[in-house]
This record gives structure tokens, C-alpha cells and sequence, in this order.
């Protein structure tokens, strides 16, 4: 496991670039992100551990970052006056654009992988902006009426947008449609639902399950219909937006607070990771088939198989709110304050991703070292 201080700014956000194996943005803010000033860290994987290569420093918070999926060096993130920051890692102190139309916090932000040349943002102010690097104003503001914690553009599909808010839903757009009365909307999940076979066997008079705020949600690269979402109740839950009507497919349980950040596997189409305030980072397995749909290298794959057949010949007791045959498969407790963030490391061996938290620490390590832990 390698490690990195982000000394006196504490992280809130951590990509891997989509370009190099060795480099890595952390997104931070000065005391915990309620006043002061954020930093931006552009870092490099060496033989000799981690090195700060770069870092741009702004005048108020950052909570997210994502890279340029069409330039190697730019980088953008949000921020806590309402701005959205680009940055390039070859230039010197100040972003080469800014732009500043949301009204409050901007929670996050996203570029498309498909087209490339757009990127979304999301905001406590209730929006979802679409923006083009090279353009001084948003292509598109779509309201959402709720403080919007995380937006994101579909990996399987240029035109769709997903968001969760604090009002417990899920939205799905779809730009191709007409805006109308909807502003593009084509699915609206609250996901606070029962799986609908647990809906249908739940006693008349147990309480149904209360909303609550929705702080994440990621795509399956693999399988395009699913995307899962957690937040502060504490539970991930995946969706098939095939079927909005019938709840979640599966159901993960264990944390023992809020769930920061959730992120698929690019590897492996059942595996996923979370972050959480309880200070841990925890992969799991959704409970499809693995290769059913592609993806999944064969070691990282075989040793899954494994820990997963000696959970099953354990046997145990499983949470009566999992649902979908998912269970969790290891854990890292080395945080010592809230995780914000996780990413996975698109090359080289599977396994391999990074996290940071309110600690002031970036940990660089190796999902296959905690399987069973």
C-alpha cells in the first residue's frame, strides 16, 4: 500500500487518468471543506513511492475533479463558490477557463467518455449544467428542484445524463428528446423502494423504508441498463432502468454509515467498491454471474470464485435488507477519518485503485489484498 499527505487540506475527490497508468488527481479543501481555500494535487506514481508533481491552489473548496477524456493534461473541478475550474498540468498557478453560473456548491462533476467533448456538473442549487471546454457559457441547465449531490453521463451512451439528489430519486435524461415540460427526464426511481419481491412478502404492518439523501451513484461499464446509487441510509442499491417499476435488483448492506462514493469495477462486471463515513472502503459483489456480459481478467475473476465459494460454504447470517445474493467480499479499514472518494486504475494489473478522506491521506492499494478481510 503507498501513501500520500495531503497536508492541512483534506480530500474530498481521487481520478486516475484516463491517459497514464502513474498519474493521479486528488481534489481537497481546507478544513474539512467548510472555509478556506481548496487545492488541486496532480501526483505521480514513481518506483520511490508517490510525488507530488503539480498542485493549483484556489480560493475556495474543492469536491470534485474529473480528467479530460480528450486532452492529456486538463483537468477540471468543482468548487465551493459556485465556479467550475480548468486546469492544465503543463501551465503554471491559474485555470485556462472558469466558469461561474451556479448559484451554490458545486457537489460534482463529469466529462462523457463516449463523445468526449462535453462534460456535465451538479449543484446544492438544484441544477445539472452541460458544458463544452471550449465554450464561456453551459450548452444546457436542466432543473432537478432538489440539492443534486452527483451527475453523470452514461459510459454506453453520449446522450444520457443520471443524477441522485437529497430528495431520494434517481433521474435519468435523455438529451436526444425534446425538452418540453420534462426538461428531458425519462425515468424518475425513488430509491428508497423495496426490491418488489420484498415488497410483496413484507408484513401489512412493517413501516416502508424512509427517504433519505442519495450522495453517489455510478454506471456498470458492462452491463449498460444498470446503474447503482447509495447514500446516507447507508445501503447500495442497483437498478435496472429497464424496469424502474419493479425497484432494486440488488440490495448491499454492511456499512455502518453514510456511503460516500460508489464505483463499478472497469474490470470486472459484478464488482464494485464504496467509501463510506465509517471509514472504510469495501468491495462487493452484486450477485450477477460473472462474464455474463463481459469483462473480468482471470485472476482477479478466479480469486472472486473463490472467496465466494468459501463465503457460501461459511454460510452465516445475511442482513434482512440485502437483497440480489450480493455480499460484501473484503475490506480496507486504514482511513482514519470520513472516506470521500475511490477510483479504480484503469491499467495494468486488475485490482489496483486509490482512496482518500478527511484524514489527509491518499491511499494507494490493491482490492485482491483485502479479499476476505
Amino acid at each position: 500500500m503507498l501513501e500520500f499527505r495531503t497536508q492541512g487540506f483534506n480530500g474530498y475527490a481521487v481520478k486516475y487518468s484516463p491517459f497514464f497508468d502513474s498519474r493521479i488527481a486528488v481534489a481537497s479543501a481546507a478544513n474539512f471543506g467548510l472555509v478556506g481555500n481548496g487545492r488541486l494535487y496532480i501526483l505521480g506514481l514513481t518506483p520511490k513511492g508517490i510525488v507530488a508533481e503539480k498542485w493549483f491552489d484556489t480560493q475556495d473548496s474543492l469536491y470534485d475533479l474529473c480528467w479530460s477524456e480528450s486532452h492529456e493534461n486538463q483537468c477540471v473541478v468543482a468548487t465551493g463558490d459556485g465556479s467550475i475550474k480548468l486546469f492544465d498540468v503543463g501551465l503554471d498557478e491559474f485555470p485556462i477557463q472558469s466558469w461561474q453560473e451556479h448559484k451554490r456548491e458545486v457537489f460534482a462533476v463529469h466529462w462523457n467518455l463516449v463523445a468526449k467533448d462535453t462534460f456535465c456538473s451538479s449543484s446544492w442549487d438544484g441544477t445539472i449544467k452541460v458544458w463544452s471546454p471550449t465554450r464561456p457559457d453551459s450548452l444546457l441547465t436542466i432543473p432537478t428542484h432538489s440539492c443534486t449531490y452527483s451527475t453523470s453521463f452514461s459510459p454506453h451512451s453520449p446522450s444520457i445524463l443520471s443524477s441522485v439528489s437529497s430528495d431520494s430519486h434517481l433521474r435519468i435524461f435523455d438529451l436526444r428528446t425534446p425538452s418540453s415540460a420534462s426538461n428531458h427526464l425519462t425515468c424518475f426511481i425513488p430509491l428508497h423502494t423495496l426490491p418488489s419481491v420484498q415488497s410483496q412478502q413484507r408484513p401489512i404492518s412493517s413501516p416502508a423504508i424512509p427517504p433519505s439523501e442519495a450522495l453517489t451513484h455510478d454506471w456498470n461499464k458492462y452491463r449498460s441498463p444498470v446503474i447503482t446509487a447509495a447514500g446516507v441510509d447507508r445501503l447500495i442499491r442497483s437498478f435496472d432502468i429497464r424496469s424502474p417499476a419493479q425497484g432494486p435488483v440488488a440490495v448491499l448492506s454492511g456499512h455502518e454509515y453514510a456511503v460516500r462514493k460508489v464505483a463499478w469495477s472497469p474490470h470486472v462486471n459484478d464488482v464494485l467498491l464504496s467509501a463510506s463515513y465509517d471509514m472504510t472502503c469495501r468491495v462487493w459483489t452484486d450477485g450477477s454471474a460473472m462474464g455474463a456480459d463481459g469483462g473480468g481478467g482471470s485472476g482477479f475473476q478466479q480469486q472472486h470464485q473463490e472467496e465466494d465459494i468459501r463465503m457460501r460454504m461459511q454460510g452465516g447470517m445475511r442482513d434482512p435488507l440485502a437483497f440480489g445474493g450480493g455480499r460484501e467480499l473484503g475490506r480496507m479499514g486504514r482511513h482514519t477519518e470520513f472516506v470521500m472518494g475511490v477510483d479504480w486504475c484503469l491499467f495494468g494489473a486488475e485490482g489496483w485503485c486509490a482512496s482518500v478522506g478527511w484524514d489527509e491521506r491518499l491511499l494507494v492499494w490493491d482490492v485482491r489484498a483485502i479479499m476476505g478481510q
